[in-house]
């Protein structure tokens, strides 16, 4: 009896040998697309819809190092398929990358520098890594006055890697040097008019709540009525409700109303009477980030006031900022928040500004928490490289061949960054080679002066958690596309004829 086929009409099956040529294939071209991203002297990333799953997990994990997890992992691929060819086992090659990456991450842990117990040496070390993580991104201009302000907000976490206390405003206006570090909680919206303007020692109540007058919110319902004095006894008693509704959050003892939905006029009345700041549709994260750093706690219902957690802050005031105003709180309850307001010239470069600094700011909560600190420039690719090769000469048998494709593939990294930055990367490399053959060697890629240059005095400095996660992740992504054996693609979907 004749097996019933399982795949559709039109869907193929590849297998062995073709399965793994084709996974090859796919990820060397993605790692080919985003290699000239690489480095200080990269070209910008305008299209993200082709980044690999490492890449996000790298973001995740560490914020950095997105394009250099993908590159190595393109060129480990680029080497393995050489060593496929050349009829060495996958397996084989598994298992020497795996030997190569564990030798690699002991060289790097060897070389690591950790000055946390220096406060002063840690801050510089901040530094360097923020202006080296801002180098290769639109801020590289401005790097060292974003790397300042990316390193006092930081600081202000006193170790929390929770980025929610910090953030970030973008204003269009300016140039990105207007930008500046706030310390408190700025929250994008105008105070009403007729509204107090400035509150001290505020007890802030944090909602998300209907304060429009209520409807029937059944659909298609109506009501009718025999005479127009009836319509008037619905609006007195809708009226009525919401006044009792604002009666119930005023008894909360408070003299600032925030809340996520529209507040209506005559609540908005009452509440002005009261001499309560009442602010209304204040955005979803905003609300949020509110309750958080001003102590208190979303409320949706306001029967039981000893049941509802309220926010404090100093200070409430308006400020200017370019030409809009918005509502300031000062001397918040959580003493680490702070809000960094970014100027620049276009919505465009702005959007492009906040992703760096995130990047920025995800390093640094990274790092100071393993605070161990590695050189730049392609100074780590070059110390590994050097141990996977005495590495590869020590092992028999065929696993030494992939153990030297990991080497190769390593020095990848100082060759790109130079060839994005117009250098001879041959030439480059080949010094770079001989210089880490000398003992205690700081030598990197050094773009600006397109020469081999002395990384420790050029500050370039990198987080160990960034390489580690770059060089594990890479060589995990690399052995999962080695397994591949078969690979089944689906029928393409036909169009409709609808002539």
């Amino acid at each position: 009896m004749a097996v019933e086929r399982i795949l559709k009409d039109e869907a193929s099956e590849e297998k062995g040998e073709r399965a793994r040529m084709a996974s090859f294939i796919g990820a060397m071209a993605i790692a080919d697309l985003v290699k000239t991203t690489l480095g200080p002297k990269g070209m910008v990333k305008i299209s993200s819809d082709l980044t690999s799953d490492i890449s996000k997990v790298q973001d995740d994990e560490v914020g950095d190092g997105t394009t250099s997890v993908v590159v190595l992992a393109g060129e480990l691929l680029r080497e393995a398929e050489k060593l496929v060819a050349a009829k060495i086992h996958p397996m084989t090659i598994i298992a020497g990358y795996r030997m190569a990456a564990e030798c690699a991450r002991n060289a790097l842990l060897q070389k690591v520098m950790d000055n946390k117990e220096d406060p002063e040496k840690f801050k510089s070390d901040l530094m360097k890594i923020a202006m080296t993580t801002l180098s290769s991104k639109i801020l590289s201009q401005d790097k060292e006055h974003f790397a300042k302000l990316a390193v006092d907000a930081v600081m202000r976490l006193k170790g929390s890697t929770n980025l929610e206390s910090i953030q970030i405003i973008k204003k269009p206006g300016g140039s990105l040097k207007d930008s500046f570090l706030d310390e408190g909680f700025i929250l994008d919206k105008k105070i009403g008019i007729g509204q107090p303007k400035r509150i001290e020692n505020a007890k802030i109540l944090v909602a998300n709540t209907a304060m429009d007058t209520d409807k029937v919110k059944i659909y298609g319902a109506r009501v009718r009525v025999d005479s127009m004095s009836k319509v008037a006894e619905i609006e007195g008693a809708e009226k009525e409700k919401m006044r009792e509704k604002v009666q119930k959050i005023i008894a909360h003892g408070i003299n600032c109303f925030v809340n996520r939905q529209l507040i209506y006029n005559f609540p908005e009345e009452l509440f002005a009477d009261a001499g309560i700041l009442a602010i209304e549709h204040a955005d979803f994260d905003g609300i949020e980030r509110l309750a958080l750093v001003t102590g208190g706690e979303i409320a949706s219902t306001f029967d039981n006031p000893e049941s509802v957690k309220l926010g404090h802050c100093k200070l409430i005031e308006e400020i200017m900022i370019g030409e809009d105003k918005l509502i300031h709180f000062s001397g918040v309850e959580l003493g680490q928040a702070c809000t960094i307001v970014l100027r620049g010239a276009s919505h465009h470069v702005l959007d492009e500004a906040e992703r760096s600094l995130h990047d920025a700011l995800c390093v640094l909560s990274q790092t100071v928490n393993d605070s161990r600190v590695l050189l730049g420039g392609g100074w780590p690719e070059m110390v590994m490289s050097k141990d996977v090769d005495e590495l590869a000469r020590k092992t028999p048998g065929k696993k030494s061949h992939a153990i030297e494709a990991f080497s190769r593939a390593l020095v990848a990294i100082p060759t790109i960054i130079s060839d994005n930055a117009g250098l001879d990367s041959a030439e480059l490399v080949a010094q770079l080679r001989a210089e880490h053959q000398k003992e205690g060697c700081t030598a990197g890629i050094d773009v600006i002066s397109g020469s081999v240059g002395d990384m420790a005095q050029r500050g370039i400095s990198e987080a160990f958690k960034v390489k580690q996660a770059v060089l594990l992740s890479a060589t995990e992504a690399a052995e999962m596309i080695l397994r591949v054996d078969e690979i089944i693609t689906c029928a393409p979907r036909r169009r409709e004829d609808r002539m």
